[in-house]
């Protein structure tokens, strides 16, 4: 429903794309449905706030403690080592990254040029320490409900609680900074010091604009477009680090993403994901739910989609940043498309039937006593120019592809088009007005299954 009707579309779009670098996923037993539902609101009411306050609800939302199994980690006592999970995927996939970087983003070398790495396995032991003494939340906590014993009806939706009694007391050393050691446990305290120390480390601005500008523009930024994003990531102009509002209108109104001589560069654009394809139609085309309960089901399936939110095979995500298609064009010239490792011949006719279904009777369970699938479109405006084939290839030009159709597409849309005929004569209108809404349906789909919208230019 958000996705399709909210007036708040760019605040889905940078949802989702910050629920790809925070990742979860459902395929894990202990993210249950709730608990996502809640942890990918909760990044929705981020996205345009400060990313330090982003870190720290991620940090302490269940589902991100569960997913990265420090939800109850206990400090370390004998052969027993805090769990490392949320301490490295925090530095490597979330803030700071693997190697260290220029603002740019390139990576810095070393005297034999050799990328320098940003954090050790030290680091990681440090950190892990600090993430100790979070547990499930209790209105009265105890060492019982600490691993989920008397588990309060709301806990995979409430931030976690903090159980001193399990937190480590050592000395916890990383990105060469200190927590002393100490005799009272402080997890509160420790856990804000390391956030912070990662949320102003040098790294963090070029990291984020990157993975931001890949999730919305381009999959192959040039450096000087990830260092003026990141130069807004660390000031805003007002003095304030992290500013998401002022990043993403950075990521979204940068020449690189508005200059069509930019936009005409061959390494320019990005694989369209396909959950973005299906929401871009029921947005287009003003789907609605029957049942107002919009009951779409699970997209996930190679022969559907291959993907639905919130459903990431690993907390890699459903791809890395940095993959290139092997033995490709985009290889060779050492260019990325992270979403073409989705691409095979079983998701390329699974994306054309479920398209061509949605699209000709609409999509997902059907309600009781509806007519079809609950998610539908009827078209209206694109009816109403159906019978001018130029006019309706034109109306794709403007929804689905920002202008920049090719002649070869829309001569095949034209004659596509015409290739439906109008009846005349003694057609009813019942008659006539199914042909238009064929031509319709005809235009969307061979517009959303060609080339020129699968990359996102």
């Amino acid at each position: 429903m958000q996705v399709a009707s909210s007036p708040d579309q760019l605040r889905q779009r940078v949802k989702y794309a910050l629920s790809q670098i925070f990742v979860i996923s459902l395929i894990d037993p202990g993210v249950d449905v709730r608990g996502a539902a809640s942890y990918y609101d909760m990044l929705g009411a981020n996205a345009f706030g400060n990313f330090r306050t982003l870190m720290n609800d991620v940090t302490y939302h269940p589902m991100m403690g569960a997913y990265l199994t420090y939800m109850s980690n206990q400090k370390e006592s004998g052969t027993r080592t805090p769990d490392q999970n949320y301490a490295r995927e925090l530095m490597q996939l979330m803030s700071i990254g693997l190697f260290k970087l220029n603002t740019d983003g390139t990576r810095q070398l070393d005297s034999t040029g050799n990328p320098i790495p940003t954090y050790s396995e030290t680091d990681i032991l440090g950190l892990a320490k600090v993430f100790t003494g979070l547990g499930w939340y209790s209105p009265t906590p105890t060492s019982t409900t600490y691993t989920g014993g008397n588990k309060d009806p709301n806990a995979t939706v409430t931030p976690m609680t903090i159980y001193n009694q399990f937190h480590s007391i050592s000395q916890k050393d990383f990105l060469g900074v200190s927590i002393p050691a100490s005799t009272t446990a402080d997890t509160a305290a420790d856990v804000k010091f390391a956030l912070d120390t990662i949320f102003n480390h040098p790294n963090i601005g070029p990291f984020i604009a990157y993975r931001l500008i890949q999730q919305l523009v381009t999959s192959n930024p040039t450096p000087a477009y990830v260092q003026r994003v990141a130069t807004v990531f660390n000031n805003n102009g007002k003095g304030v680090r992290g500013d998401m509002a002022a990043v993403v209108t950075a990521v979204l109104t940068d020449t690189e993403a508005r200059d069509m001589t930019s936009v005409s560069s061959p390494s320019f654009g990005k694989l369209r994901e396909p959950i973005l394809r299906l929401a871009h139609w029921m947005r287009a085309f003003s789907a609605t739910s029957q049942s107002g309960n919009w009951l779409m089901g699970s997209t996930s399936a190679n022969t559907s989609l291959g993907q639905s939110p919130l459903t990431s095979p690993s907390v890699f995500n459903f791809w890395p940043p940095g993959y290139a298609p092997p033995n490709t064009q985009l290889a060779s010239h050492n260019l990325l498309s992270p979403e073409f490792q989705g691409v095979d011949e079983v998701s390329v006719s699974g994306y054309l039937n479920t398209m061509q279904s949605a699209i000709g009777s609409g999509i997902g369970s059907v309600p009781t006593n509806g007519t079809g699938p609950d998610i539908q479109s009827t078209y209206v405006q694109e009816v109403a120019v159906a019978n001018d084939a130029n006019a309706l290839a034109d109306r794709m030009n403007l929804l689905l592809l920002y202008g920049q159709m090719t002649s070869t597409l829309r001569q095949r849309l034209v004659d596509a088009i015409n290739g439906v005929t109008i009846p005349g004569g003694t057609a009813t209108q019942a008659q006539i007005n199914a042909a238009l809404l064929n031509r319709a349906k005809i235009a969307v789909f061979l517009t959303m299954a060609s080339p020129d919208y699968l990359a996102q230019r």
